[in-house]
């Protein structure tokens, strides 16, 4: 995979430039204070991403591997996003019969190192949105004293939930960070469900699916580093109509290009020399 490709995709950025003679509410930024819908004038930002990893035993083995393996290396392709006034950390959620956080508070980007996961246990997909709508919070995990951009939210499972997915996800849906926040998700294997993910993330557009180690890894580099691109980037509309432009047309426009970024950079990916591993 080319991955100045994924860096090209800022290109489509500078399309939504802002129009000078549009009201001033055309140019709002997209960015989160302890309402996360209020913006105002702070030029050091934070950008969390996180990601939701499934450990459950059925990830054992060579899925598991080859996820660590593309973890470390996407590691330092995630250091090169966003600009001198962007503070980007990670934060890792693992769940299986248990939930838990890699770390015990998000680690800025230059600092964090990859521990290697194992699989093992059943997939609380619930118990975990949960636990990620408590942590998303200014009491949480997002208590940078700057401003914050909405926060990037990556899930990634090999399986159908093992309990109740439903009530966590709705628990989740009423925290603005989640509903503000640029959200994709990747299926690994036969038996993950597009459509429980496609729930998560609120499109099918921003769901992609790996079926070999070749796949994982093109897939998890390209959901990462494009999401982080879009995420960590002010945006600006402009509106033919002139009527008035907030935040919620900003994060939706935002959420729409990471769609069709994902799309496009996936079918650009070269299959024809990935090693197809029947069964897993």
């Amino acid at each position: 995979m080319n991955m100045d490709n994924i860096a090209g995709a800022n290109a489509e950025m500078n399309a939504a430039a802002p129009d000078t003679t549009a009201k001033s509410t055309a140019g709002d930024l997209l960015d989160f204070d302890d309402d996360p819908l209020s913006a105002t004038g702070v030029s050091r930002k934070s950008l969390v991403i996180f990601f939701l990893i499934d450990t459950s035993g059925s990830m054992k083995g060579k899925k598991m591997g080859e996820l660590n393996t593309v973890m470390e290396e996407l590691i330092p392709e995630i250091r090169k996003v966003g600009e001198a006034d962007t503070e980007v950390k990670v934060a890792v959620l693992t769940f299986s019969t248990d939930v838990r956080w890699m770390y015990s508070t998000p680690i800025p980007i230059e600092e964090f190192e990859w521990a290697r996961l194992r699989a093992s246990g059943v997939t609380s997909l619930g118990a975990a949105l949960k636990e990620l709508n408590a942590r998303m919070s200014r009491n949480g995990f997002l208590n940078s004293p700057s401003l914050s951009f909405a926060p990037v939210i990556f899930l990634m499972t090999d399986g159908y939930p093992s309990d109740d997915y439903k009530a966590g996800l709705k628990e989740l849906q009423a925290n603005s960070w989640y509903k503000f926040g640029l959200k994709a998700a990747l299926g690994i294997g036969s038996e993950a469900n597009d459509n429980v993910l496609a729930e998560f993330t609120g499109s099918a557009d921003t769901v992609v699916h790996a079926y070999s180690g070749g796949q994982l890894a093109q897939m998890i580099k390209i959901i990462a580093v494009t999401s982080s691109q879009i995420g960590s980037k002010s945006m600006t509309l402009s509106d033919d109509t002139s009527h008035e432009l907030g935040e919620e047309d900003v994060f939706a426009a935002k959420q729409k290009l990471l769609g069709q970024q994902i799309q496009e950079l996936v079918g650009k990916t070269e299959t024809d020399d990935v090693p197809f591993d029947t069964g897993w």
